[in-house]
């Protein structure tokens, strides 16, 4: 099973945004404002939201401290 990802640069007044499209299929959306490295780690960060099935859980305070926990 695979997921289809599509990237979008953008300005916006977040880091990144990841929006589930349907059966394993997301779109990720990052700040065209940040430099390269910024914008790396926000995908990443976006990625490991997208990789431990987050769009399944329910409380997002406990979300985002585990995906900080896990690689930021």
């Amino acid at each position: 099973m695979t997921n289809d990802i599509h990237v979008y640069l953008i300005d916006m007044p977040v880091n990144e945004l990841v929006c589930p499209c349907g059966a394993f299929e997301y779109t990720i959306y990052i700040n065209a404002r940040l430099n390269t490295e910024s914008r790396l780690r926000a995908f990443k960060h976006a990625l490991r939201h997208i990789s431990c099935h987050d769009f399944e859980k329910y409380d997002v305070q406990l979300i985002e401290a585990d995906a900080h926990m896990k690689g930021e």
